[in-house]
């Protein structure tokens, strides 16, 4: 018996569809805007080529929400993927999912975000404790401690966290695009990059290849909406307007910072520089804008972090709701309060400990942030590439299925989604090395979890049969 019949709580329709899109603008912007155009310059000629890979990323992950506008607009559920992806392939592939986002994808990402700020956290604080080497994964655990704690009061409480973060970010981002056009029309270069290296000269396939693996990594997180589409008001086009809204807007501030780092630093000083925000805003302010830099990156850490576990804990749930093994997920906190749509607590508390664990794993690496993207990038494109099968897989096999929201150009752009999708499975397994076996043998760990809830169910099954028949 699922767990859910054992308990009326379940999530409720309070979010509006301006909910949703800070919920992805959150989620999306996080700190690679800071770490990656510098990466990306380094591998295209010019200021034009530059912003058109960034153009066409943004393309991509629209194309990519599309796609998950019609799977969740028809499939509404807390679940999300792996609500979606046991409709296209059954229970096991979804378990996979499910088990791969609790102890890969988003404990994971909720661990690496957490040493990003922790790794800027410690650059602020006095040098006898910020120089010790418990510092950062100390940190990066209290904040992981820290939002759990205020997502399982409920989720009016995580969503004005949210809120409150992403606004941060965004103004700071604001900042920073302010001093870059002020560089701009004062002709000043910042003294850090005066002597920068030439630009890329022409540009081949494979530097392309390897510049849109970093945007397309920037873009990240925008699929997480899926798992909102229980809690949105709008039952017919929130999650198709949170999806393409938030997406354009990402797209939209990303073009303009990496103007700004333009118009401020140029191309080749742009490829030169290993802090861009930094070097933007310490010319304008000195050394105070250096650390509003890093106030910047640690709230969009903090942002993206605290979206990754509201979404996570959903994906939880759902699994919990279905695998006996798990039961203990499944079960929804309700609140006294109406405006809030409670949590899922045991889910919550999971994750966490989860994310602590792998906190320890980077810290026994020395390099908490590269750990976690080899461990957790090509489970992250797997997943990306098996939902686009589905929308194949479910338009065929349900055909009468009352769908708010149909990808146009159907079905050139799922392909493009799919080939996208694959490419970049390819290129962060070849990047990441023993990181991505690493990942992919505690997915497959999930495999002996699922026979056993298998096992129980059919047991479960015979017992409630042989009462049946002993009753009658």
């Amino acid at each position: 018996m699922s767990p859910l019949s054992h308990s009326k709580a379940a999530p409720r329709r309070i979010l509006s569809t301006t909910d949703g899109v800070v919920m992805v603008v959150g989620l999306v912007v996080g700190a690679g805007i800071f770490r990656t155009p510098p990466l990306v310059a380094s591998n295209v000629p010019d200021a034009v080529a530059i912003l058109a890979v960034w153009l066409i990323g943004g393309a991509i992950a629209l194309i990519g929400a599309l796609c998950y506008a019609e799977l969740a607009s028809a499939y509404p559920h807390a679940g999300g993927e792996y609500h979606v992806l046991q409709r296209a392939f059954g229970k096991f592939a979804s378990f996979l999912l499910g088990w791969s986002r609790l102890t890969v994808l988003q404990t994971g990402s909720i661990a690496l975000l957490a040493f990003v700020f922790a790794d800027y956290a410690v650059r602020l604080l006095p040098t006898d404790f910020g120089g010790s080497p418990f510092a950062t994964p100390l940190i990066a655990a209290l904040a992981i401690i820290g939002l759990t704690i205020v997502n399982v009061l409920g989720l009016r409480h995580g969503r004005a966290t949210q809120y409150a973060l992403t606004a941060g970010v965004l103004v700071g981002l604001a900042m920073v695009i302010a001093a870059g056009l002020y560089i701009w029309l004062a002709g000043a270069t910042p003294a850090a990059v005066s002597a920068a290296a030439e630009p890329v000269q022409g540009g081949n396939i494979s530097r392309y290849a390897l510049a849109f693996v970093f945007v397309l990594l920037t873009y990240g997180g925008w699929s997480e909406a899926a798992y909102l589409s229980a809690e949105l008001r709008d039952r017919q086009r929130g999650v198709t307007r949170t999806l393409i809204w938030g997406v354009a807007a990402v797209t939209i501030i990303y073009l303009l910072t990496n103007a700004a780092y333009l118009a401020a630093l140029g191309t080749s000083g742009m490829a030169s520089s290993s802090a861009v925000a930094v070097d933007v805003m310490e010319s304008v302010a000195g050394t105070a804008g250096a650390a509003v830099v890093g106030i910047i990156v640690m709230a969009a850490a903090l942002s993206s972090a605290n979206g990754t576990m509201i979404t996570g804990a959903r994906g939880n749930y759902a699994v919990g709701s279905d695998v006996s093994p798990l039961a203990m997920l499944g079960v929804w906190s309700d609140t006294k309060d109406e405006r809030d749509s409670g949590a899922p607590r045991a889910a919550l508390v999971a994750q966490c400990i989860v994310s602590l664990l792998l906190v320890m794993l980077g810290a026994s690496t020395r390099a908490g942030f590269e750990t976690m993207v080899a461990y957790t990038a090509p489970v992250f494109w797997l997943i990306l590439f098996l939902m686009g099968i589905a929308l194949f897989v479910l338009r065929s096999r349900d055909p009468l299925m009352d769908r708010p929201f149909r990808v146009p150009l159907y079905p050139i752009l799922p392909a493009i989604f799919c080939l996208t999708s694959v490419a970049m499975l390819w290129s962060s397994v070849a990047y990441a090395g023993r990181g991505a076996l690493l990942g992919c043998g505690v997915m497959l760990a999930g495999v002996p979890v699922f026979l056993l809830g298998r096992a129980r169910a059919r047991r479960d099954a015979e017992v409630a049969l042989l009462r049946a028949e002993t009753t009658t």
